[in-house]
This record gives C-alpha cells, structure tokens and sequence, in this order.
C-alpha cells in the first residue's frame, strides 16, 4: 500500500470516527445534563471538518508535478495543517465562552451514566490518536500528524469532563459547575494542543532545519555509491510526504566530466532507492584532489 493510500485511509477511519462519536457525545450530554459532553461532541463536529480538510490536503498533496509546480504539490499539506488550526482554536473559544456563561447559570447535575459514555469514549480517541499518529509516521504527514492530534485533544477533552461529573456527582448540589470547569480546561488544552500542531508546519513551510538523522543516513548511503569519495553540503526540504534534497558528492577531480555526470546519477538513484521517502535529489559534484 502506497503511503497515499495508508494516509487516505486513515483519514477516512478519523472522519467516520468522529462522526459517530460527536452523535453519542451530543446525545449523552443533552440527556445526562453535561455541558462538558455537549463541549465534546462540538469538538468532534468540528474534526469531522477538519479531517475532510486534511484528506483533501492528502489527495492534493500527492497530485504530480507539472509545469507550474516542478516539485510537486506537497506544500499544500502544511497549509492545510494551519487550516486544521483555525478550526481548533475557534473549537476552543466557543467552548470557552459558553463554559463560562455555564459557570454562572444554575442547572442540574450530570446523570451518572454519562462517565460510563466518557470512558469507552476517552479509551477509543487514545486508540485513534495512535494508529493515525503511526500512519502519519510511516507516511511523513504532517496533515495527519494534525489529525492525530485532534484525537489526543479529544480524548484530553473527555478526561476534563469525566474529572468534572464526577467531582460534581461525588460532592452533590453545589458543585454543579464543575462540569463546566472542566470544559472551559479543555478549552485551554485544545489551544495548547493547536500551538503543538502549528509549530511544525510553520517550520516546514520555512524549510526549517530539522533533519540531522536523515542527513547521516544519506551520508552513509552516498559514501557506498562507487566513486563517492565524501560528501559535504547537504540540505533537505520537506513538501507533503517527500524530502527533497541537495547534496555536493566529492568525487576524483581528474575523472571525465561524463565519469563525474555518471556518479552523479548513480548517487541520485541509489538514494532514492534506498530511502523511498525522499523526492527530489539534486546532485552537486566537488572535486578532489590527491
């Protein structure tokens, strides 16, 4: 399976996800008297949204390079990603302003039955944050590394409201609010959660330099190339689910120039071979002298 198809599929798996569950959430927390549940299900709500947002950056990502985009289509994932972003935050505030309003605004307590909702549900989101987290791995996404988040954030946002039920159902009338202190936590975390999403997409699309372990593999590929006596200038850029690289190969100085362009290709080709995920491999020949 192509990491496209393991990438697609994993969203496909976060969309259905959240969509049943913003269900069970808004129905618990409308009949259990759970503003924190209410809290969640809007959160689901909006990650089915963003994991549309996020397969459409996946596909768009993937399209092949063409004339107007020689390197492919792969920075629309990060953008995609601060899209992902938007939605959070925005999830946030709204949670936020209304848990407020909540804390002043007398009402029932929540029905017992809705911990026993939050707990599967908390023990299915942690699921789903590790297999996509791991797909987003094993396909170099940082859309879905966004998605995988949204589900981390879920099941953080879950463990807030099954806290405030049951401080509010331990310690009787009163206490009622604590059901919507722990949604206005959520809130907090859900921004903490946004800052962690966006900061690596910031870097990609600035072409921050954060690849030391893949430059040491490439150098120690490239040194069994034949011909490749070293290497010195190495660069990496990720778009999408590819690094494309620039790399100067130190070869003898007094082979031919079609010797020099030979090893040239035989480097680029050999990388590739060997490290799938990379793209682009731009190969710079130095001389060496004996």
């Amino acid at each position: 399976m192509s990491h496209e198809q393991t990438a697609v599929k994993a969203t496909y798996f976060s969309i259905f996800g959240n969509l049943a569950l913003a269900l069970v959430k808004g129905l618990a927390g409308f009949l259990g008297n759970s503003y924190a549940l209410i809290a969640d299900a809007l959160e689901s709500t909006t990650d089915v949204f963003s994991s549309l947002l996020v397969l459409f950056g996946i596909k768009y990502a993937n399209k092949p390079a063409d004339d107007n985009h020689p390197y492919g289509h792969g920075r629309a994932e990060p953008l995609i990603t601060f899209l992902v972003v938007v939605f959070l935050i925005t999830t946030a505030t709204v949670i936020a302003y209304e848990s407020i309003i909540n804390i002043g605004t007398p009402h029932q307590l929540p029905e017992r039955w809705t911990l026993i909702v939050l707990g599967i549900i908390i023990i299915w989101k942690e699921y789903s944050y590790r297999l996509v987290l791991k797909r987003s791995k094993q396909t170099n996404s940082s859309a879905l590394e966004a998605d995988a988040w949204h589900h981390r954030s879920d099941a953080i946002t879950s463990v807030a409201a099954l806290i405030g039920i049951s401080i509010a159902l331990f310690l009787g009338p009163g206490y009622e609010s604590a059901d919507d202190w722990a949604a206005l936590f959520a809130s907090g975390f859900i921004m903490y959660n946004s800052y962690l999403i966006f900061r690596p997409a910031l870097g990609e699309i600035m072409d921050e330099h954060v690849y030391d372990d893949l430059i040491d593999e490439i150098r120690q590929v490239s040194l069994t190339v034949s011909g490749v006596i070293d290497t010195e200038k190495c660069f990496i850029r990720k778009a999408g689910m590819k690094y494309h690289v620039d790399l100067h190969a130190v070869v003898n100085a007094h082979i031919s120039v079609k010797e020099g362009h030979d090893i040239a290709h035989l480097l680029k080709d050999t990388l590739r071979e060997q490290i799938p995920q990379l793209g682009h491999v731009l190969i710079h020949i130095e001389p060496h002298e004996d």
